[in-house]
């Protein structure tokens, strides 16, 4: 299984909302004990550990499926993890295949893997009125409610990939990430 986690990298994006894709890999990493590393001249920054590869691409979030080439294999479980604005903060959402939906670092993934891998969305909620959706995902929260919110659901995800990753049934463990 490789787990693309989808943002941002670089100081300055750190902890925002476009980048719930990157802290959910590296909380899977810490679980494991690993720490993702970047190669000379590599777009990513990975970590592999008994089959599961866990990819954090370095392209900046529009041009996320750059890093796709070097982890194509055949008969491979690809899931992407990324920020959700239609999603309220905490929520997560788990399904396979499917549209974009404006969300342009998906675009991109889907353009690189073909639209049927499984998604992990991380719901960092809706920007307030007169606020753009760049300049929302872009920023950090406000709240320390939503980023508890957005931090517990992170942690979901990541054991729900970890479920995933063991086998248990995909319908299993979407119920139990929606519930």
């Amino acid at each position: 299984m490789i787990v693309f986690g989808l943002g941002n990298p670089g100081a300055r994006y750190t902890g925002t909302r476009h980048n719930a894709g990157f802290e959910t890999v590296e909380r899977i990493a810490a679980r494991r004990g690993l720490k993702l590393r970047k190669r000379c001249f590599c777009c990513y920054r990975a970590a592999k550990d008994d089959g599961l590869v866990l990819v954090e691409p370095l392209t900046y979030m529009n041009d996320s499926g750059r890093a796709v080439p070097s982890f194509i294999s055949d008969g491979e479980t690809y899931v992407v993890v990324a920020d959700q604005i239609d999603l309220p903060p905490g929520k997560i959402r788990i399904r396979r295949g499917g549209s974009s939906a404006g969300h342009n670092g998906l675009k991109s993934m889907i353009a690189a893997l073909g639209p049927d891998f499984i998604r992990v969305y991380i719901g960092v909620g809706r920007p307030a009125e007169g606020v753009s959706v760049p300049d929302h995902v872009l920023s950090r929260f406000q709240s320390q409610e939503d980023r508890e919110l957005v931090d517990k659901a992170e942690e979901k995800a990541a054991e729900a990939i970890e479920m995933l990753f063991r086998g248990e049934d995909f319908q299993h463990v979407v119920q139990w990430a929606n519930s």
